[in-house]
């Protein structure tokens, strides 16, 4: 199992409801006494601020979301730029141009969290390659998938070397 805080992943259950507000619940990316930061985070973290995404903030949510529903963690972050700018452009509270911007989210951390259990649990998106995810989730554009795959190898590796002190 990836490197996840035993903080973080008790309020995985609760996070993942689509009626959660940012007031339920605060993610404080923690690590363990004795235990490495996960270099996912600083690496998205630095994803975001090198393109001024809001997003940023809610790096932590990004990479919870990603390990409980078992997707690659530069998925949700890449399709949240290439929707929205990673937030600079989201309706509803919307990152992801989920359900071609129709729905709305609660919150911000809400959409993140319910759209990341649709990509991994739903029938449309289980067990599917991150191409033909990418191919399902938007059909229109013939690029997509590699738009989003670009984006996630400047992102960083799928599994990055655990940070050293």
């Amino acid at each position: 199992m990836r490197t996840v805080t035993k903080r973080i992943l008790v309020f995985a259950g609760l996070l993942a409801a689509p009626s959660l507000t940012d007031s339920h619940v605060r993610l404080i990316p923690v690590a363990e006494a004795g235990s490495k930061p996960d270099p996912r985070l600083h690496l998205l973290e630095q994803f975001f601020r090198r393109r001024e995404c809001p997003a940023q903030d809610l790096a932590a949510d990004f990479i919870l979301a990603a390990d409980t529903n078992r997707l690659d963690w530069r998925l949700l972050p890449s399709i949240a730029v290439v929707e929205s700018g990673g937030g600079k452009n989201a309706h509803k509270n919307n990152l992801f141009g989920w359900d071609s911007c129709r729905q709305g989210f609660p919150s911000l951390r809400a959409g993140i969290h319910v759209v990341a259990r649709r990509l991994g649990k739903s029938r449309l998106y289980r067990n599917k390659e991150t191409t033909e995810i990418l191919r399902t989730y938007n059909s229109v554009r013939a690029d997509y998938p590699q738009l989003v795959k670009s984006l996630m190898r400047k992102l960083g590796p799928a599994v990055p070397e655990a940070a050293t002190d």
